[in-house]
């Protein structure tokens, strides 16, 4: 099967990814050999590169992507499939650490993140078994029943349908009563998230972008007037560069991947369900995640199969340890399961940042990249594509709908793991006895 490829360099407990095996056919993409001029040159084919590329395309530029792996390799092709409207923090919090121009730009362009994701799929047609049912959002104790209803009333002030419900209306939408409420973000949904980017790819490729797989990029050399990118195999010479590689961004223009923690995201998945058992959880197709310090969210998938994710992964042995965690939470919400067989389990990186929201900075006069996405990557890397996009086709600086930093690395960034690791821990004893 062609999607095989998307797997075989991971480590075993990442490596059986649902997405991957019941991914529409691609075409190959070959590496990029000798050398190549373009308008722009994006690195990285995940949810923000392909954005950028398919705008940039459709406003008419020349568009070359060099991408590691193949589309949809990292974490675009191996999330949970939610699409998550909003940045982390609430409106209010938003405006208020920014100035209140780009602060309201920020706020009302994470605010339609499910439009554009949405759109794009009516627009090109893209076959990913989207289902816009809304976002729920579950709460686990009154605190944080509170907290959830403060984030409803900012964006309802707002204009927009985040509604609350209470637990009855939580137990009718999810098919069990664990939950004391939460919200329900009706600008949301899910989708298959490896098919909506190889759609993305191929929208960009009728538009006229080239996308080069098994390109990775070395080194990049800029001047007054353009800027190189070099692979093992071949180089391309651009007006701009955009930087797409979010979690799997590495040692490429330092400090740029200083400036995120990648945490692993797994997910386990069961075969499909039968009718009764399936009809009994998720009745409307909801994609639920809860207020858990170590949060959860899951989902059923087009064809009746039960998915459960979460973070927190460090070493193959937690990656193993997590992932039957999930199976047990699981088990705990919806005892029905019992008999299900758990074919899959798989993860992937998530790119995580200080202030937990993305960064949008430049590299060099003629660079700039969009990274860390803080797990709501489906519908903020694709906003932050476009507005890579807009840059790149000239739009200058203080017009767009995000601010412009230069890369500030996160302290002791070395020892992040450590750190991380112990973070994990106290989080999980703290779900445990005070949720």
């Amino acid at each position: 099967m062609k999607q095989d490829r998307i797997i075989q360099n991971e480590r075993a407990p990442l490596a059986a990814s649902l997405w991957a095996a019941t991914a529409n056919d691609a075409p190959d993409r070959p590496a990029l050999h000798g050398g190549a001029e373009a308008d722009v040159v994006v690195i990285g084919a995940g949810f923000t590169g392909l954005s950028a590329a398919l705008h940039l395309a459709e406003a008419g530029k020349c568009v070359i992507v060099l991408e590691a792996e193949t589309p949809g390799w990292g974490a675009s092709g191996r999330n949970g499939g939610q699409v998550n409207p909003g940045l982390k923090a609430d409106p209010d919090q938003t405006e208020a650490e920014h100035r209140r121009d780009i602060g309201g730009r920020m706020v009302a362009a994470s605010a339609v993140a499910g439009d554009l994701v949405f759109g794009l799929i009516k627009k090109y047609g893209i076959d990913c078994d989207a289902n816009r049912c809304g976002w729920v959002r579950s709460a686990t104790s009154a605190s944080t029943l509170a907290a959830l209803s403060e984030t409803g009333r900012q964006w309802r002030a707002r204009g927009h349908a985040v509604d609350e419900i209470d637990a009855d209306e939580m137990a009718r939408l999810l098919g069990v009563r664990h939950y004391v409420g939460g919200l329900i973000d009706r600008r949301g949904g899910n989708l298959h998230p490896l098919n909506y980017a190889l759609g993305l790819a191929a929208a960009a490729e009728r538009a006229g972008a080239k996308i080069h797989g098994q390109s990775r990029v070395k080194q990049m050399n800029s001047d007054a007037d353009s800027i190189t990118v070099t692979t093992d195999t071949g180089s391309v010479t651009a007006g701009k560069a955009l930087i797409c590689t979010n979690a799997y961004t590495g040692p490429l223009a330092d400090p740029l991947g200083q400036t995120v923690v990648p945490v692993t995201s797994v997910q386990v998945a069961t075969e499909p369900l039968s009718d009764n058992v399936a009809h009994s959880i998720l009745p409307e197709g909801h994609s639920p995640s809860d207020t858990r310090r170590l949060l959860v969210y899951f989902r059923k998938d087009a064809h009746g199969r039960f998915i459960m994710g979460g973070r927190g992964a460090l070493s193959d042995k937690h990656v193993l340890d997590r992932q039957q965690a999930l199976r047990d939470v699981a088990l705990d919400l919806y005892p029905q399961l019992d008999d299900a067989k758990w074919r899959y389990a798989w993860g992937g990186d998530v790119a995580l940042t200080r202030s937990h929201a993305p960064g949008l900075h430049k590299i060099a006069p003629n660079a700039m990249a969009g990274i860390g996405f803080n797990g709501r990557g489906v519908g903020m890397a694709t906003v932050m594509g476009r507005i890579l996009a807009d840059w790149a086709a000239g739009c200058p600086e203080d017009a767009l709908d995000y601010p412009v930093t230069r890369p500030q690395p996160i302290p002791f960034h070395r020892f992040r793991r450590i750190g991380l690791g112990a973070t994990v821990a106290l989080f999980g004893i703290l779900d445990r006895f005070s949720p």
